[in-house]
């Protein structure tokens, strides 16, 4: 054999000699590669099952919510409370009207006052506006009698109601557990809510005539106004009485709906999925009636995540494209570490320092002078939409940060070089080259980061109000500083304190329903997007 194959088959033995020793393991019939296959194969398949089984199980759970929210609805008209709440919309847009002049007289107050007035004299001056304001809400008086009274009867019958429920619920638990005798022994009257409501009808007439008294009395104190001491509120009480104008216009629609309502009206059964992504009140344990919608929580979630993202996208890139684009390895060491810490910090940690430190501060620097000209300052709430999506932004730099990072990694080099090789600057080169080559990462950081946002849990329950109203947007930028409630915060808030299998117990799992949905949106987004902008640079 000649040196040169011996030198060959000398090579070859090592290599001969692994696959020998790995062949030679065997188990059930299975080698090491077969053993390293299924072993990842079987931890995706772990995967896929585990998120089968959490889908399954919160649809499962949140359908049910559909045919009790609908049975809802139904108590709601047949048992009058409907027919109530006609008279009481009524009444509360009066109360706001009353709630409009008060405030008036408060800056008329504040005004008198600066301007050196004593707090007798500014009292003279403002007793005509008093008797005004006494004037307009009494006038409400007895259609707040006929209110209460009605509450009490509506009322009443939804208790009958819930108690024959909660019978019949008893009679089958006895029926199930196999006591035939106690389950027929506990007899459970039907309640007859036609005859029950029918005290509500017999008012019709006495509210038609108090409603014209209403609005005869209103008409007068509007054509004879006070006249503001101070002229600069003046425009405030002409604005003042054309919002009462339109309320003594559409006053005959409260008495149509009176008067046309119907009880045993059949209700679309759409309605019990509308109410639900429609609805503008999330109202639990009431001793009216429940209301399910999820809009307030859906806008409160949204802003928060707008705010988050508004202030971490501007950070997180632009920290990024600093640190691999233009920082000196020093800076590198020192930088790069504190900002992927941050993510190391608990959630609850960053909603302590946001009760006792972000919000404080804020609401001490909005009551400076020099601020007021700020949309929404002096901030009356320090947890707010604001407090809540800056922590958020803190946390999802880190994610937008590296993310962002690795992208511009990823640009081929030689693009770089060819710029510096046609004359660019730096700057030139950053924002020519390296960013539009590197978009597609950047978008998928940002998207990434919301659902890191859109998710969070913590921080939002702790920092942002917890009121469950929709922002009043018409203060524009201000409308930031106003409490919310999220979607996530009213989960961990109410989960754990619902009862099981009850209507406020399945609502709560069609919010996780609308939250998975929302990311399925977003992650589908997040590829058209990559995939479109991959399309136009090929």
């Amino acid at each position: 054999m000649s040196t040169s194959a011996k030198i060959k088959r000398l090579d070859q033995r090592p290599m001969k000699d692994a696959i020998l020793s790995k062949n030679k393991f065997r188990f059930l019939g299975l080698t090491l590669d077969d053993f390293i296959k299924y072993f990842f194969q079987g931890n995706a398949m772990i995967a896929i099952v585990v998120l089968a089984l959490i889908t399954i199980s919160l649809f499962s759970s949140g359908i049910w919510f559909i045919p009790q929210n609908y049975q809802n609805l139904v108590v709601y008209r047949q048992a009058g409370l409907e027919y109530v709440d006609y008279l009481r919309q009524e009444i509360d847009d009066h109360t706001a009207l009353t709630r409009y002049l008060s405030n008036l007289r408060l800056q008329q107050m504040q005004l008198l006052l600066k301007e050196g007035k004593s707090p007798e004299e500014a009292q003279t001056a403002l007793a005509p506006l008093d008797a005004f304001i006494a004037a307009y809400g009494d006038a409400a008086t007895p259609l707040n009698d006929m209110l209460s009274e009605q509450t009490d009867i509506a009322s009443a019958i939804k208790d009958k109601h819930n108690s024959q429920q909660e019978e019949l619920h008893g009679r089958e638990l006895l029926l199930k557990a196999g006591k035939k005798e106690e389950a027929a022994a506990l007899q459970v009257e039907p309640i007859d809510f036609k005859a029950s409501v029918q005290p509500l009808l017999d008012m019709r007439d006495a509210y038609i005539e108090a409603n014209g008294i209403f609005a005869e009395t209103l008409s007068n104190l509007i054509f004879h106004p006070p006249r503001m001491v101070s002229r600069s509120l003046q425009p405030k009480m002409d604005r003042f009485r054309e919002l009462s104008r339109t309320y003594l216009i559409e006053l005959p629609k409260y008495e149509d709906q009176i008067l046309n309502w119907e009880q045993f009206k059949p209700i679309p059964k759409y309605k019990a999925v509308t109410s639900f992504l429609f609805g503008r009140q999330w109202l639990t344990a009431s001793f009216w009636q429940d209301w399910y919608g999820i809009i307030p929580l859906l806008v409160g979630s949204l802003t928060v995540s707008f705010v988050a993202l508004v202030i971490a996208i501007p950070f997180g890139v632009g920290a990024a494209i600093y640190i691999n684009q233009i920082a000196s390895p020093t800076e590198q060491n020192l930088i790069k570490p504190y900002i992927e810490f941050i993510s190391a910090i608990p959630s609850v940690v960053l909603g302590f320092f946001g009760i006792a430190v972000l919000g404080q501060s804020m609401r001490w620097l909005s009551q400076q002078e020099w601020l007021a000209w700020v949309p929404g300052f002096p901030i009356q709430e320090r947890l707010n939409i604001f407090t809540a999506g800056a922590l958020l932004a803190l946390m999802a730099v880190p994610t937008i940060f590296t993310l962002t990072e690795d992208a511009i990694n990823n640009v081929p080099r030689a693009f770089k070089e060819a710029s510096y090789a046609l004359g660019a600057t730096r700057l030139q080169t950053i924002l020519k080259i390296m960013i539009p080559a590197s978009l597609s990462g950047i978008i998928s950081a940002v998207l990434l980061g919301l659902g890191r946002v859109v998710g969070e849990t913590m921080v939002v329950l702790l920092c942002a109000g917890g009121r469950i109203e929709i922002p009043d947007f018409t203060q524009g930028l201000g409308a930031f500083f106003q409490p919310v409630h999220t979607m996530t915060g009213i989960i961990a808030q109410e989960m754990g304190e619902v009862v099981q299998g009850s209507i406020h117990f399945h609502a709560l799992f069609m919010v996780g329903i609308i939250l998975f949905l929302l990311s399925l949106v977003i992650n589908y987004l997040a590829q058209q997007v990559v995939h479109k902008y991959k399309i136009s640079i090929g």
